[in-house]
């Protein structure tokens, strides 16, 4: 096992670990003793059902979020120029993907050391793969604006493009304010402009549904208050 920054992809919720995540990560993840984390308590979670064996106090963890400085980041990768692995771990998905983790990866580049992107699920990939929608060209937002008429706005910016650019364009909102979203976007969105709701992938519940946004009004519908991808297109 070369040392490196490895980045491990997590389940997104409580999805088996068999099922979407390759027997070669446990195999990376038993080779490393330093893991970058946004949450302690559930990384070690997450690397006790990866494997039971594992002994969680002999590991040292490093803990990532919006108040850590560069300074701190720096630190972190102290391991790898001594010879040791670092993992990064997210709260769910991929690391540095939408998530504190890319500013771990751009100081190891920086740095020059080689950084190990694992295999596993991307909600945002297999939204774009579930929707049929363009997948050459598409577009993560992020979160649009909570003010009402920002978002308003931004959405129909976001609209333009999708005529425009021939572009896929995605973006998410906190479980809580699902509906709200829903709301705007088929009260504000042309009725021919497909939308698509993707909740909860990879988990039993999951649901991916395309509809021009005419055929959305005329549905009775509610997106359930957990982690949804919202997609816009021609």
């Amino acid at each position: 096992m070369q040392t490196a920054l490895y980045l491990i992809p997590v389940t997104l919720g409580e999805t088996p670990i068999e099922t979407v995540l390759p027997a070669h990560n446990r195999e990376i993840i038993l080779g490393i003793k330093h893991f970058i984390v946004e949450n302690i308590r559930t990384a070690r979670r997450f690397l006790k059902k990866t494997d039971s064996s594992i002994n969680i106090d002999s590991l040292t963890f490093y803990e990532l979020n919006k108040h850590t400085s560069p300074a701190d980041v720096s630190g972190y990768l102290q391991p790898i120029a001594n010879g040791e692995s670092v993992g990064v771990i997210s709260e769910a998905g991929c690391p540095a993907i939408a998530d504190p983790g890319a500013d771990v990866v751009a100081l190891a580049q920086q740095k020059k050391y080689k950084v190990v992107p694992l295999v596993g699920p991307s909600s945002i990939i297999m939204s774009v793969m579930g929707s049929g929608f363009n997948g050459q060209s598409f577009a993560f937002h992020g979160y649009l604006p909570i003010d009402s008429s920002e978002r308003i706005k931004r959405l129909k910016q976001l609209e333009g493009r999708i005529y425009s650019e021939n572009q896929t364009q995605l973006f998410i909102e906190t479980p809580y304010r699902n509906n709200k979203m829903f709301e705007d976007i088929i009260k504000n969105c042309r009725p021919q402009t497909k939308l698509c709701i993707a909740s909860n992938i990879t988990c039993e519940d999951e649901s991916i549904i395309t509809l021009s946004v005419a055929d959305w009004i005329k549905r009775k519908f509610e997106i359930p208050k957990v982690p949804t991808i919202f997609l816009i297109y021609k």
